[in-house]
Order: structure tokens, then sequence, then C-alpha cells
């Protein structure tokens, strides 16, 4: 936590200049307005976000559609064209002599979560702790009630971090510099996308509906954790990604495992082996061709990771393990590499609920994370053909009588609607560089600048589309949970993140 604390001070001892200025009108601005911010951001956080419960995701459109009239940024959803999707909220703000153009996304979906598994609160009902609940951080009353807000209080909520902060932090900060008087130095468009846990399945198509209107000179993407150290990054790239629906076949009931056991095949060990024949024992993908089509890491991109903070070891004793996987390279060395990972296996019961069986099937879900030069389709293809090398008959339907009694070992494969290529965007670009001083003007610290990110964004959606250039600037803390119960955003993450934004809306270009 102390880090934290270190970054903030600091922050003051910047030279005074013209942006230093803005920064400091920006934080008046906050300091006045943190229960107003903060109540809005909490009702909004209380609204459920899955992209599949369509009454609730447009309940969540609605609500943002009003936060961004009530700033004069004209809203309105961008539907796609399939009945039922989620709609893109949509808004702009035209500055006077401005020549160039952003778009500011963020998405306010967020992951599928089990109440259960959250600590003492439910998942759209925000609370604020005074610490993470790792450190013994107990929930607070009354907190939008108080004068004084401590910045390491955290709210506890379903996409408190990924992504509905970014969608405040990118309209406080509009509405900070216009409160407070300051230039756009930019035309700014604002993009809210309402699937993109889901992978994006209509991102294209609001697109292809909407190019003019969609067009900018850069797209600033506000998604993801700031570096493990807690100094801010400016992200260059995103994976791709495609997950994979994998399940094998026992018999066509449960048996007792007393009666068949050693007879009748166990679906549970056959996919067990299955899987472990993916990967090595370091972690590297097995599978043919994996790496084939790596596009490599160029010398501006390699000298970034090279002068990034080196935290790998903190990391490790933060999470409890000794060992890693990659042979001995660094974390920020391996996400600029193709990934194969297990999201969950499936099969029978475990705990109280647990039965002598032989189960019938056995399911997992496979994440496929992909780098610059891989394309989706063919991962999933390479994948199908590792299977079948292991003897498995693969199909894409529950296998029927006659497909049982022909073959022994049977595989259905399913990819998954939404999948998506990765994409970077080259550090050397005149936007590129502006986007990192605007960044590097709100901290003391040198900022990370990071080739690609571990986590996937659309950003081949968009930028095939409409040939322009994506970064992300995240904002959250590295420790928020996301994607996984108990997600929480630190409130000063929240605060530097309207800073940030605010740069880059009001910076030279």
């Amino acid at each position: 936590m102390l880090r934290y604390a270190f970054v903030v001070l600091f922050i003051t001892a910047i030279p005074v200049t013209l942006q230093n200025i803005t920064q400091q009108k920006v934080r008046s601005y906050r300091r006045t307005n943190e229960q107003k911010i903060l109540k809005e951001f909490t009702t909004l956080l209380a609204i459920p976000n899955i992209a599949r419960d369509t009454e609730n995701i447009r309940r969540n459109a609605a609500f943002i559609v009003d936060m961004m009239a009530q700033r004069g940024l004209n809203p309105r959803l961008l539907e796609p064209k399939t009945p039922g999707a989620p709609p893109a909220v949509y808004g702009e703000w035209k500055a006077p002599g401005a020549t160039r153009t952003l778009m500011l996304y963020a998405h306010y979906d967020g992951q599928p979560t089990d109440p259960k598994q959250w600590t003492g609160t439910e998942p759209w009902q925000p609370v604020f702790r005074s610490a993470p609940i790792e450190a013994g951080g107990q929930i607070l009353s009354g907190v939008l009630d108080k004068g004084d807000l401590n910045p390491e209080w955290r709210i506890y909520s379903r996409s408190a971090s990924d992504d509905k902060a970014g969608v405040m932090a990118i309209l406080t900060a509009f509405d900070a510099l216009k409160s407070s008087g300051v230039a756009f130095t930019s035309n700014l468009k604002f993009i809210f996308e309402g699937e993109e846990e889901a992978d994006s399945p209509h991102l294209g198509e609001i697109i292809d509906l909407n190019k003019q209107l969609l067009e900018a000179d850069a797209w600033i993407i506000c998604d993801g954790p700031v570096h493990q150290s807690g100094v801010k990054q400016v992200v260059f790239g995103a994976r791709g990604d495609v997950n994979v629906d994998l399940t094998v076949y026992g018999a066509k009931r449960p048996l007792h495992s007393g009666h068949y056991g050693n007879w009748s095949p166990n679906p549970a060990m056959i996919l067990a082996h299955l899987l472990a024949s993916m990967k090595d024992e370091n972690g590297r993908v097995t599978i043919d061709g994996w790496y084939d089509d790596v596009e490599p890491l160029g010398e501006l991109e390699r000298q970034a990771i090279a002068e990034s903070p080196k935290y790998d070891e903190e990391l490790k004793k933060q999470l409890g393990i000794s060992r890693t996987e990659g042979s001995g390279h660094l974390l920020m060395e391996l996400i600029n590499a193709p990934s194969l990972n297990i999201n969950g296996f499936s099969s029978g019961d475990v705990g109280a609920l647990a039965r002598n069986v032989i189960p019938t099937t056995a399911t997992a879900v496979l994440d496929l994370r992909l780098v610059k030069g891989n394309d989706h389709k063919r991962q999933v293809q390479r994948l199908i053909e590792h299977i079948r090398k292991q003897g498995f008959f693969v199909t894409d339907h529950d296998p029927s009588d006659g497909e049982r009694a022909q073959h022994g070992l049977i595989a259905r494969v399913n990819a998954r609607a939404g999948g998506y290529n990765a994409e970077r965007t080259r550090m050397d670009l005149p936007i590129a560089q502006a986007i990192v001083n605007a960044v590097q003007s709100t901290s003391a610290d040198k900022i990370v600048k990071m080739p690609t990110f571990g986590g996937s964004l659309p950003l081949s959606v968009i930028s095939d589309r409409l040939q322009t250039v994506t970064m992300t600037v995240p904002i959250a803390n590295y420790d928020n949970n996301q994607h996984a119960e108990n997600e929480n955003l630190r409130l000063q993450n929240l605060w530097d993140g309207i800073e940030t934004f605010a740069a880059i809306m009001s910076g030279k270009f």
C-alpha cells in the first residue's frame, strides 16, 4: 500500500507548467465533487450488467445516455443489426479550432459471477471497505455523507474496475475540464460498448453501420489495470482472444464406479490426459504451429520491456507462488506470446455432492490468447488438429449412436462467437508519443510503455474497419480481482484516472 502513497505524494513536486495548472484545476474540481461523483458511480454499479441480460444491459445504456445528456454530449444509442444485441452509447463534443479527433472508449458490461462467492456483499450492491478484504478491510457505512474520503478506501462491486471505472473516469474528466474552463485541444467522441466481456460479437456490425460517425485519428481505450508496481502505463496493443468449449464422452448414462470402474472409460480422466497433452511442464503450448506466425517485437518494444519495473518476485510473494511458467522469462515478456488457458473444468460432482459414479461427460472451457500475427480461426484449427492427433473423432455436436459405436474417443469442439485477433500500434507514431506525453505529465514516476496487454480487447475489430490506431490507458489498481469475485476499485486509482484522461483531452498534439 505504501507504494501508492509514494506516487501520490511526489506528483506535487512536478515543475509548474500549463499542464500542471490544468491538473490542479481538475484535482480541485474532483475534491469539491467527490461525493457527487461517487453517488453517480455507485448508482451505475448497482445495475446488473451481464451482456446476455437484455433488460438490465439496456438499463445501463439508458443510465449512461442520461449521464452524457447532462454533460451536453448529444448521446444516442448505436444499435447493431442483430435484434436484441446490446447497443453502444455514443456522444461527441466539438472543440473550436481542433484539427484532430480522439475517440474515448470504455465498456459498461461485466463478467458473469456467482454471488455466493462474494465475501459479505452482493455483486451489484456496491460497498466501501477500508482496505482490501485480504488485508482485513471492513465495510464502511455512510461514506457518501462523509466530508473526507480516504484515497485508500475501495469500492467493491462487479465492474467497479472493469470497466465502469473507465466510463466514470472519462465522463468526469470531461466534466472537470468543462466546469473549470479548460480548453479541449481535440474534437472528442465517446463510445461505451455493451458486450466487450462477451467478446464483442456485434461491435463490427455497429462500426460498419456508423463508419463516418466513428472515424477518429485515434481510439483511446480505458480498460484494465495500471502496472503491478502502481505506476501508470500506456499500452500499445492487446492480445486477441477466442474461447472454445471442449467436451469428451463416456457411457450414455452415469455408472456405479464400483460395478463399472476399470471397465467403462471415465471422461474426466480422458479429458485430463487430453488437456495435459497441450502444454509441457514449463507451460509452453505443445500444439504444432502455435508460435509459428508470431510477429516479433521491434527494437522500441523490446526497449520498453527492458525499462519497465521488475516486479515478478514481489508478485510471487503476494500471490503465494514459488515458481512460474515460462522457463525464467518475465511476465511482460510472456504476455507477448500466445497462450492456452483452462478457464474451467467440469465433470461429476465434488464436496458434499460427490458420488461414486463414472460421469457421462467432461467439459472444459479453453481460452486462447493471441498476439500480433496469429489468426484466431487458424489457432482454433490447430487445436482441433492436435485433438485429432491424440486419436479423437472431432465433432461440433453431441455424438449419435452410430458415431459412438464407431469411435472410441469423441470430442465435441465449439469455438464461441466473437473471437478476434491481436492488434499493436507502433510506438514511434506522433500521436502515440503525444498520448505518452499527456499521461506522463500527470506523474512524477516514469510511466510504463507496454507493447501488448495480457488481457484482450477488440482492437483489431476497430483498426481493421476504420484504419485508425488504438492505444489503451488503464486506470484500475492491479489487485482489483478483475473477472473474479470481490472485484474492487481503489479510490485513488479513480481520482488518478480522472486526471489522466483530462490530460489526454486537453493535451498538446
